[in-house]
Formats: C-alpha cells, sequence, structure tokens
C-alpha cells in the first residue's frame, strides 16, 4: 500500500512515500480502508521525536491519528462493524507505527465508530482528535446548560470544537482570541475576547462573577489567568500543562472512546458541531501540509485525501 513514512526521527523534509505492506488485522482488529486522515500539531510533534518519552517510535513510522473511511476486514472477534460499512476514528497505540496517512490503517472497534451520512470525508477526518479532546475537557469540569466558560484559544482547532459543543449544551462561551478571528468565534455563537495586555479586565467586564469552567489549549499564562478571573481551580482543565493538577484542576491528554466518538457523531447528526476546514492535500504533499500546520496561523483542520 502508498503510505507517508518517516524513516527516522525529523520534520517535513524527512517524509516520504512509499510502497509498504498492508498492516496484518489480526482477530480483535478493523481493516480500514482510508479515505481521509488529518494533520495535527501533535503529528509533527511526535514526528520530530518530542513525545517519544511516551509515545516511542519504530521505524518506519507511518504518523497520523484520525481516520475516515471503509471497513473492508474485520478480524474473528469483531462483532461491532462489517464490511463495507463506512467509519471514522481516533486510532493511537502505545507505540506508534502503523498511523493513518496510508491507504489502509488497522484499528480496534473501541476506536472508532460509524460515520454519520451528513459528514464527508474530509469533515469526519477531521473531527476525532479534535473533537474528542474538546469534549473530554469539557467533561472533565463538568460543563453544563447555564454554565459560563472561557475557552482559551478557541479559534484553533480544539478550541473551536469546545466552543460548539458547550453551546450544545446551552453555556455561555467566551473565547480568547485574535483580533482577525472574532468574527468567526461570533459565527459559533461565542463571545471573542483578544489576547494581549488588559484581557483579564475585559474578562472581568463580561464576567465580573467569574468564569463556571475555563479551558485552556492555549498555554502560556492561562491557568493563572483563569483562576484570576476567579474560576473554581476544580474546574479548570488544560491540555497544555499538567501541571494544573497541582492547583487543584484537570489535565486532559485525549484518549479513544467509542462512546465519545458516537456523541461527536450525533452531534453532527443534529446540526450543532461542524468542521471547518482550511486546507486539503493530496497524500503526496504532506510535507506542505505539516509546514503549513507549523505556521501556527491556520484556522480551521488540515485534510490530506486518500481516495
Amino acid at each position: 500500500m502508498k503510505a507517508v513514512v518517516l524513516p527516522r526521527y525529523g520534520g517535513a523534509d524527512e517524509l516520504e512515500i512509499a510502497d509498504v505492506p498492508q498492516p496484518p488485522c489480526g482477530a480483535g482488529g478493523v481493516l480500514i480502508q482510508l479515505k481521509a486522515t488529518s494533520v495535527n500539531p501533535v503529528d509533527w510533534k511526535l514526528g520530530a521525536g518530542y513525545l517519544d518519552a511516551g509515545i516511542p517510535g519504530e521505524f518506519p513510522l507511518i504518523p497520523g491519528w484520525d481516520a475516515a473511511g471503509v471497513v473492508v476486514e474485520v478480524g474473528a472477534e469483531v462483532t461491532e462493524f462489517a464490511a463495507g460499512d463506512e467509519v471514522f476514528g481516533y486510532v493511537r497505540r502505545p507505540v506508534a507505527k502503523w498511523g493513518t496517512y496510508a491507504e489502509y490503517t488497522i484499528a480496534e472497534p473501541g476506536m472508532i465508530t460509524r460515520k454519520p451520512a451528513n459528514l464527508d470525508w474530509g469533515s469526519a477526518a477531521g473531527l476525532p482528535l479534535v473533537g474528542l479532546t474538546a469534549l473530554q475537557c469539557l467533561d472533565a469540569v463538568r460543563v453544563k446548560e447555564g454554565d459560563t466558560v472561557l475557552v482559551h484559544a478557541a479559534a484553533g482547532g480544539v478550541g473551536t470544537m469546545a466552543v460548539q459543543i458547550a453551546k450544545a449544551r446551552g453555556a455561555r462561551v467566551i473565547g480568547t482570541a485574535s483580533e482577525r478571528n472574532h468574527d468567526y468565534l461570533l459565527a459559533f455563537g461565542a463571545e471573542p475576547v483578544e489576547y494581549g495586555p488588559g484581557l483579564l479586565e475585559r474578562i472581568r467586564r463580561l464576567v465580573p462573577e467569574g468564569p463556571d469552567a475555563a479551558l485552556d489549549a492555549a498555554g502560556g499564562g492561562a491557568i493563572e489567568l483563569s483562576l484570576e478571573a476567579g474560576t473554581d481551580p476544580s474546574r479548570v482543565v488544560s491540555i497544555m500543562d499538567p501541571a494544573v493538577r497541582e492547583q487543584g484542576g484537570e489535565y486532559v491528554f485525549v484518549s479513544a472512546d467509542s462512546e465519545d466518538l458516537r456523541q461527536l457523531a450525533a452531534l453532527t447528526e443534529a446540526r450543532h458541531l461542524t468542521v471547518p476546514i482550511s486546507e486539503t492535500y493530496p497524500l503526496d504533499q504532506t510535507a506542505d501540509s505539516w509546514r503549513a500546520s507549523q505556521t501556527g496561523r491556520t484556522r480551521g483542520k488540515i485534510i490530506l485525501r486518500i481516495s
């Protein structure tokens, strides 16, 4: 099969298109012919070796964790899926080896769910990692109807999902973002506030009593600012800094969960959740997609089209 591989740790310049063996399905596996995947900053961070302590790489390494495609084979122990099912999911294992930048990938049933009919392949590929992260963060700090939620980096991949999911729950959302992204956030129902000096005062004007919950997808002092704004420490969640736990908050490193994926699917079917796409690249232009991601200025998901 055709795949994008890294022969060693490195960046975009080390990515190669190669013919590699199809991954083995196994008794508990689901073989998926991929239609699309997406590029997340964690992909090139893993490729550079930054995550080696927690998720070591085995080379040649196929990057990618987001998957959208059609089931072509199931193992003997799998009863939840059958050949022909259209699925999407988050395919991550303890060792990085068989990723989703390829024509085929192997998933376990708990990593995937059926793709809603109203979700195109690119959107389905762009949803799992950022959608699961946002959902698991909001669950961690118990966001519910009537809450006011402060989302840092609200126009980013995780932030955009968090805004929409929180709004679907009936929450009010305050989102930090650069001025160029304010109209973008308004379209999703968030109240944008600009980064920079005076941010705390701007938040206090909007929420004098303090936010009920806060999600740090930005880093750089967002946890401390959330606490200063009056958020209960137990309702501050970060995907950037595990040290939030020392202050009584929650840290989330996204995990595969088929029930959470079904929740995301239901939200898209109810038209409460959309996946903005910034750019789509063919698989043989993956290096360009990484360079675009590394600018940190893309708004919406970067998709790799596979078939």
